[in-house]
């Protein structure tokens, strides 16, 4: 995608957010916040694709030879945001918090962090706010290499990412537990906002109360559940 493009898209999107639900009752700065975060998101999103051209498939977490998840996806995807210095300290065959690789984790990665976010007062690790959907038939789904061929609900229905006040170490794998024959763990908004951001496949953001639907929600974070998705449940 070209450059100028890209930004004119990142624009857009964040133009959307901002004048609707998801900006509304927010101070200045609060509303500045807001655009940080979406533009996180954005970048992640533009990573994963990158990532995608690059590999023939989504990231994945990295793991040991008996199939153990020892690094977050989020890993992989440090040289398409510019971290590949970064990325290359890590040794890929250890765990995120080995002797060598804890030093690296530790490393705060300001793009993987909304910046309205509550830190531990002793923050030992460098933290995310954003959380890949991991579960069966999710946007992630442990051993499996997924290629976007294999979204057939589309990539504009299917989400990606969210962004969620529970913090987490960015190289330690941990996302967003998905099972659609359980009911979904809450979402909680970053800060001051009644509602989170969702990154989709195809790179939009988009924002929801945590009062959504559970159906609606569930059939957003499928990714080939064949469910009818109109533009009310948006």
């Amino acid at each position: 995608m070209h450059k100028r493009h890209r930004a004119g898209l990142l624009t857009g999107v964040i133009l959307s957010v901002i004048s609707g639900a998801g900006g509304r009752g927010l101070h200045a700065d609060d509303k500045q916040d807001l655009v940080t975060s979406v533009n996180n998101l954005k970048h992640i999103g533009l990573a994963i694709h990158s990532f995608y051209d690059a590999n023939g498939r989504l990231p994945m977490d990295i793991t040991d030879k008996n199939g153990k998840p020892i690094l977050s996806w989020r890993v992989e995807i440090l040289p398409y945001l510019e971290q590949d210095q970064l990325f290359r300290q890590f040794r890929l065959d250890e765990p995120w918090d080995s002797e060598n690789n804890k030093k690296v984790s530790q490393t705060m990665v300001k793009i993987f962090l909304a910046p309205d976010a509550q830190r531990p007062e002793q923050s030992e690790w460098g933290w995310t706010s954003y959380r890949g959907i991991a579960g069966p038939g999710a946007s992630f789904e442990a051993g499996k290499k997924l290629k976007f061929t294999d979204f057939e609900d589309g990539l504009s229905n299917t989400i990606l990412v969210i962004e969620s006040k529970e913090l987490i170490p960015w190289a330690k794998p941990g996302d967003y537990p998905f099972d659609p024959n359980k009911p979904l763990p809450k979402i909680s908004p970053v800060g001051t906002r009644e509602e989170f951001l969702a990154l989709f496949a195809d790179g939009a953001v988009r924002s929801f109360k945590p009062t959504i639907n559970e159906k609606k929600l569930k059939a957003l974070l499928t990714r080939s559940g064949g469910e009818t998705i109109t533009d009310c449940d948006f």
